[in-house]
């Protein structure tokens, strides 16, 4: 498995908060912004955590999640739900879709990388400014 973070995101905006956050703490980032390129990005880079928006064009987070936890190769990747998303039940229904954690938007730049680092056994130690 690689070192790499995939971050499967549609808003500009919003990818790029990620991104900053995470390289500036040392990760490396790769991106998609639709479900299938994500997909696709995960089955060829095998990252080390996957950071998905439900609210996607053409394939929503919920049917990436499942097929994502249908594969054998990448079915133990953590999925981070990271989505405006939260109404009563939007939490569950993530989880339920195969999800491994819930963030919700908007980011919160003082807590999100500490956030993505509890679905990264053995990572506490990267550093980095926050």
């Amino acid at each position: 498995m690689s070192d790499e973070l995939l971050i499967i995101e549609d808003n500009p905006q919003n990818f790029y908060m990620m991104r900053f956050l995470l390289e500036k703490n040392g990760y490396a980032v790769i991106g998609a912004d639709t479900g299938r390129k994500g997909i696709d990005a995960a089955l060829h880079h095998r990252p080390r955590a996957i950071l998905l928006d439900i609210q996607l064009p053409e394939m929503d987070g919920y049917a990436v999640a499942a097929e994502l936890k249908t594969l054998p190769y990448l079915a133990d990747i953590p999925i981070i739900a990271v989505t405006s998303y939260a109404m009563a039940g939007d939490r569950e229904k993530v989880l339920a879709a195969g999800a491994d954690g819930y963030i919700e938007k908007p980011i919160n730049p003082d807590t999100f990388v500490d956030q993505i680092r509890q679905y990264l056994p053995g990572d506490s130690s990267r550093g980095g400014e926050a």
